[in-house]
């Protein structure tokens, strides 16, 4: 099953994004059980935004929904973007289920990662060299120190040319997850 998370609400994010809406099908394209869904206070969603402790906990409640309609499914994504990433990846810090994550322009700029140590699954990033929001640089950071770490494996793609939002590039992000996706749960260790 999968699990995925749209960018920050304040500034537009929703489950409509046309990336998130891609990802979903790429996601059920590839046999997975897929749920997007709008944080709270977004579209007909209650709630006001909560700076990511309520998104987090919109997430979970989600997740445990689905785990009792999909018990012990052979595999477990959670994907987000940019303010979704940083949820998507707290998210796989609590919940020993996720087996897997992609992370799409991860905010590592703005905001803390450090929580993962150690990160509990191997995973994607993805993220634009021309990124305005956040500089290549941290994102690469980010991937340097959870390389660092035994037992997980980081892929790291960058989209040549790509701004925060991935514009024009949007296809190309959805065949790299997809591959990434294909391989590991293709891979009998789980790709770990």
């Amino acid at each position: 099953m999968a699990l995925i998370l749209h960018s920050h609400p304040q500034y537009g994010g929703t489950m409509n994004n046309p990336l998130v809406y891609d990802l979903y099908h790429r996601f059920h394209k590839l046999g997975c059980t897929v749920v997007r869904f709008n944080f709270r206070g977004v579209g007909r969603s209650q709630g006001s935004f909560d700076n990511g402790a309520g998104e987090l906990s919109d997430a979970a409640a989600v997740l445990d929904w689905m785990s009792t309609l999909y018990p012990n499914p052979s595999y477990c994504w959670v994907a987000g973007i940019s303010f979704g990433a940083w949820i998507g990846m707290q998210l796989l810090m609590r919940r020993p289920e996720i087996t897997g994550f992609v992370s799409i322009a991860p905010q590592a700029n703005l905001y803390d990662f450090a929580f993962l140590a150690p990160c509990p699954a191997s995973g994607l990033f993805v993220h634009g060299t021309k990124d305005q929001v956040v500089p290549e640089a941290d994102v690469q950071k980010l991937v340097d120190r959870l390389t660092a770490q035994k037992g997980i494996k980081i892929t790291y793609t960058k989209i040549e040319g790509a701004n925060h939002f991935l514009d024009n590039h949007q296809p190309e992000v959805l065949d790299i997850v997809e591959e990434y996706v294909q391989r590991r749960m293709a891979s009998t260790d789980g790709g770990r």
